[in-house]
């Protein structure tokens, strides 16, 4: 399909969105200042509105322990899970209150969850080794929904589906193409044109896109309250507030390793860590080798259901093709718009981070200029040089991180091969075993480089957006 023929596509399936927004209020000026956030505005997730408070635990650090997971989030949990439910006395250590990172303050959406193409991986990793890798994430994508359903965790679990959009029409033209090859490996899309896809979504911002049926969405924090439960009913400890100091090996017995913490020192037979976009001095060379990334969310005000299923008919989460992406959706309940994206190369405050999102979600959805921001939040995420997760074991630590901003699945499922691979079964093994984990020179763990990299691809989608709109404009 030419550049052309999606130009008068997208100009003719756009007037009607335009019409729409501008009778529902998008010609009203946009909130500002104070009043964007409503009276009872919070800094915390949005998700926690609704998810079980995390259990009364144990302060109390244990002398030793078979295992040691250090991170209670996603991959941290599904490992212990795994090693407790296989007769491994396990402690789960955490610096803060369990769940407290990402684990609790991502998107909800879920993905086959590896970025590089098929092509690309095949000219780092041969072919064999591409397919297999490229295999894994379809893997966690049909593990998670069958994990939670024999676990009994209710976390609002949905096979919604996913509109991938293109923000010019080369964009789309690639995505049209990339879901052909995609098919190829067995992973569900089609493409939307830009006529059409009034159907996936109210907005003419974009240029058509590509739908993935089968990628799903969950509640993250009802996840994560459900996951903590599982792992303590299966007699894994997690000790909170109990920062990780040093982990030593001193080859003394069966249990080797000597953990430091701010509780006192707990010996283990094996330690994991689990810390992705925490992950600090305790661990030096994993710090070289993942990028910290804040990923900034909101959550808006309710605006009735009818409102949402307006701008998102299909109820899908949807993404877009930037290089500085956003991610966003209707809530669970279908009430509300949650709203993310990387909007500063640093750690912000909400209250600065809110607006600017807030900016980017009227930029698509005009009429939501005057939508009050009720909950602004950021996580970290962390990202690897090659955008690929990885798993192993240096120096006798088993380790799974890096999962690049797509980790609800990888996370998970990495974790739980992770405690599969620490009881030694063949089920643990991964095609990210063995693979390089690179980093860079000068790479200590702090990401100076960030700040002019996010500007300068910033910059890059703004003009390719203004390029398209002023072309059909």
């Amino acid at each position: 399909m030419s550049s052309s023929t999606v130009d008068v596509e997208r100009r003719q399936g756009g007037e009607a969105l335009r019409g729409r927004a501008k009778a529902s209020g998008g010609a009203r000026a946009p909130l500002e200042g104070d009043a964007l956030f409503t009276p009872d505005f919070k800094t915390t997730p949005y998700w926690l509105e609704d998810a079980p408070p995390v259990p009364a635990l144990p302060g109390v650090l244990p002398e030793a322990a078979d295992v040691v997971v250090i991170g209670s989030g996603y991959t941290g949990l599904n490992a212990a899970l795994q090693t407790a439910r296989g007769g491994r006395s396990t402690v789960v250590l955490e610096a803060g209150a369990p769940g407290e990172g990402c684990s609790t303050r991502n998107g909800g959406q879920i993905s086959a969850s590896v970025k590089p193409s098929a092509e690309a991986l095949a000219r780092r990793h041969g072919r064999e080794r591409a397919e297999a890798v490229r295999a894994e994430g379809r893997a966690a994508l049909d593990w998670i929904g069958d994990f939670l359903a024999g676990e009994g965790i209710d976390c609002d679990f949905r096979r919604s589906g996913r509109f991938h959009a293109a923000h010019t029409p080369q964009h789309y033209e690639a995505l049209a193409r990339s879901a052909d090859a995609q098919r190829r490996e067995g992973i569900a899309s089609h493409a939307v044109p830009a006529g059409a896809q009034g159907a996936e979504i109210g907005s003419a911002f974009y240029f058509g896109g590509v739908v993935f049926p089968h990628f799903a969405s969950l509640q993250p924090a009802k996840y994560h309250r459900g996951l903590l439960a599982r792992a303590l009913a299966e007699g894994a400890e997690v000790v909170p507030h109990c920062a990780a100091l040093s982990i030593a090996e001193d080859g003394q017995g069966v249990q080797r390793f000597s953990v430091s913490t701010t509780k006192g020192t707990i010996r283990a037979r094996d330690v994991v860590v689990a810390t992705n976009g925490y992950t600090g001095a305790l661990t030096p060379w994993l710090r070289r080798r993942v990028i910290p990334i804040g990923s900034y969310v909101i959550a808006t005000e309710d605006l009735g259901a009818e409102r949402v299923a307006s701008l998102f008919p299909t109820g899908r989460k949807v993404s877009d093709t930037r290089k500085v992406v956003y991610y966003f959706g209707p809530s669970p309940d279908g009430r509300r718009v949650v709203f993310g994206g990387r909007v500063s190369t640093g750690e912000t405050d909400p209250r600065v981070s809110g607006p600017r999102l807030h900016a980017a979600l009227r930029a698509i959805f005009p009429e939501l200029g005057t939508a009050r921001i009720s909950h602004s939040w950021f996580g970290t995420v962390a990202y690897s040089f090659d955008e690929l997760a990885h798993r192993g074991v240096h120096e006798g630590i088993h380790y799974a991180m890096g999962y690049c901003g797509s980790g609800v699945s990888m996370a998970s499922y990495l974790g739980m091969k992770t405690g599969l691979s620490v009881l030694g079964r063949a089920e643990g093994r991964t095609a990210f075993d063995g693979l390089p984990f690179p980093t860079r020179p000068l790479y200590a763990g702090r990401p100076w480089f960030l700040p002019a990299a996010v500007a300068w691809y910033r910059w890059r989608d703004e003009m390719a957006v203004r390029r398209a709109h002023r072309k059909v404009g």
